[in-house]
């Protein structure tokens, strides 16, 4: 009896996992900002991207395969996230952000193929197109940071922002994807400027074919 409740819980859970993700991502964008008198801005930071990754793996994991991919990469991105606190190495933390742009990755292409693979319309389905949207947006924010580790000065910074390089590239991804554009950070390198048409443009052709698909499966569902 016990083991059969644990089950249900388990699967009410399980049911709502783009909720958590979709959830924690938008408490990132709140919280973090609230918290900058009170502690490090990256401290903060840090503690939201080490729960995404793992309401992100828990949202995805459906084999051992999985399981083994995600862990592979997830795992280096954490252990350089929080060992920068102690040794502070170039080589690791791009090696982390490197997997870590790789994690979210897999877990994008993987939440796709989840959807495209439904036949009805749930609001489970459009909160997990919702959270694709929200990690590509944190996916180009630890591809800018990179570049802007590789190759310095990459991206122009106000100096009132310098002093919180991650939370920029976070904030830049957000309305480079959005096409918002405030011009407040802009790219100065060929490969930045490039990087920023490239998260504009999938954006936009992602909303477009996600919405259509949508909209033609919302249209299909009532049809029948």
């Amino acid at each position: 009896m016990k083991n059969h409740a644990n089950r249900s819980i388990g699967q009410i859970v399980y049911r709502w996992r783009f909720f958590h993700l979709l959830v924690l991502i938008l408490l990132m964008l709140i919280v973090v900002p609230l918290t900058e008198r009170y502690a490090q801005l990256h401290v903060t930071l840090d503690i939201f991207f080490t729960l995404i990754f793992i309401a992100a793996w828990y949202a995805f994991y459906r084999s051992r395969l999985h399981i083994i991919v995600a862990v592979t990469l997830a795992l280096p991105m954490l252990i350089s996230l929080w060992s920068a606190y102690l040794i502070q190495s170039p080589l690791i933390t791009v090696g982390g952000k490197i997997c870590g742009i790789l994690f979210i990755l897999f877990i994008i292409i993987g939440i796709i193929e989840y959807i495209f693979a439904q036949r009805e319309i749930t609001w489970d389905l459009i909160i997990g197109a919702t959270v694709v949207y929200l990690l590509m947006a944190v996916m180009w924010a630890f591809v800018y940071s990179v570049i802007e580790q590789l190759a310095p000065q990459s991206l122009i910074v106000p100096i009132d922002k310098s002093g919180h390089s991650t939370y920029n590239f976070l904030y830049y991804s957000f309305i480079t994807l959005t096409t918002v554009g405030f011009g407040d950070i802009t790219p100065r390198s060929n490969l930045a400027s490039s990087f920023t048409v490239l998260e504009a443009v999938i954006g936009q052709l992602y909303l477009v074919v996600m919405v259509a698909w949508l909209v033609g499966m919302h249209v299909s569902q009532k049809a029948k």
